[in-house]
């Protein structure tokens, strides 16, 4: 098949969807597929030639349930999108996110009578609050995306969590394939950093990463420290990731003098696997706006005891005590007690990684792919039996004009 993957988000910027996208294009080429990716991007990335890569447009940064994102915005692509899409003559064109940006809109907005099948992901979560930036951008703006909703034909979300947040405004049938992970790259092979591994430390590593902003939790890790080291005074935390509470986060360590509190700053990409491999336990204490997890998913498959918050979206990847165990958002204590509980029993450290990993193994992006590949089989034979017909039914005149 020829496929479009179309991402809602800056590609000169990392983040959870442009991932997805990128190993999901990965898996379908491998088996055979021509894959597109169509995305916004800025900056000197924008002006890189990638191979497969097409990049429209600019993007801008928006508030968006708790974090920021980089969203595409332009004045007018009509032109330009509708003369790829005639070049490309994709079989299946996959929008993710399809209703948070001008990106797949206007792919909607341009959709024709064709035999292209329109496929989109919803990735989001957020709390059932109209403060939610969320819950208040489709409330408010419902009449006019629920048009361009009914032009999809097969709809994906990434966990029961993000299903049920979408349904709120668009009811519908969603088929509930998650996000996956690398198993190649992330796995119990990976060596840990040497530098907080080397032979005579007896410390253990509390591992956090993700960016620090407020529905990241981690404050309440920091509020956990002094009640784990009451009872394990040997501990390290090493904090990855940068985003706008880190100076305070910062200063705050450093005015308790926890000299062994180590901010890693925005962890670059080729040293994530060894950053997990460094975990004795991997914490993950965000206290909502998480659809999936996929930070969960790479420490798990790296084999890592995880305590993570009981959150709708973690629960969809850690079922408590059989690969990980779940704690109470925005209560340090038990979150404190979780972790005290595995450093105090290696044994059910060891146990709790093998799960995890084993856990992971159903993540794998070979099986996503296999799984996205056969929703879009599906889809296309369902189309083909209504579309068809309709073709064989119009003047010559309408089928030499739709070719």
């Amino acid at each position: 098949m020829k496929i479009g993957l179309v991402s809602p988000y800056d590609w000169s910027y990392p983040g959870g969807v442009q991932d997805h996208i990128a190993h999901l294009a990965a898996e379908l080429r491998s088996r055979g597929n021509t894959v597109r990716i169509l995305t916004p991007a800025t900056g000197s990335r924008a002006r890189q030639v990638e191979y497969g890569v097409y990049k429209l447009g600019w993007a801008a940064p928006v508030r968006v349930n708790g974090s920021i994102a980089r969203v595409a915005v332009a004045p007018d692509w009509r032109g330009r999108i509708r003369s790829l899409l005639r070049r490309q003559e994709f079989d299946v064109l996959h929008l993710h996110e399809p209703l948070a940006s001008a990106l797949p809109l206007t792919m909607l907005h341009l959709m024709g009578m064709t035999d292209t099948i329109y496929v989109g992901t919803f990735h989001a979560w957020a709390r059932r609050s109209l403060t939610s930036t969320s819950d208040w951008a489709y409330y408010s703006a419902k009449p006019l995306l629920g048009r361009y909703f009914k032009r999809i034909h097969g709809r994906i979300a990434v966990s029961p969590a993000a299903a049920e947040f979408v349904s709120r405004f668009f009811p519908g049938e969603y088929r509930i394939i998650p996000n996956g992970v690398d198993l190649g790259r992330f796995n119990e092979g990976v060596a840990p950093l040497a530098q907080y591994t080397q032979s005579g430390d007896d410390r253990f590593n509390i591992v956090f990463l993700g960016r620090l902003e407020q529905r990241k939790g981690l404050k309440y890790l920091l509020r956990a420290i002094p009640i784990i080291r009451q009872h394990y005074p040997n501990t390290r935390f090493l904090i990855g990731g940068d985003g706008p509470q880190r100076v305070g986060f910062q200063t705050y360590a450093a005015q308790a003098g926890w000299r062994d509190v180590i901010f890693l700053g925005r962890v670059p990409a080729e040293q994530l696997p060894s950053l997990y491999a460094t975990a004795d336990v991997f914490c993950a204490p965000n206290t909502g706006g998480e659809s999936q997890g996929i930070v969960l998913l790479e420490a798990m498959a790296s084999g890592r005891a995880v305590v993570a918050s009981d959150i709708p979206g973690f629960r969809s990847v850690i079922r408590h005590q059989r690969d990980g165990l779940l704690v109470a958002p925005k209560n340090h204590e038990q979150l404190a007690w979780a972790v005290c509980h595995l450093l105090d029993d290696e044994n059910e450290r060891r146990r709790l990684a093998t799960a995890a990993r084993e856990r992971a193994r159903e993540f794998g992006w070979e099986h996503i792919a296999d799984q996205v590949l056969d929703y879009y089989r599906e889809l296309r034979a369902e189309h083909a039996a209504i579309w068809r017909p309709q073709i064989a039914r119009q003047p010559a005149a309408a089928i030499q004009a739709l070719d």
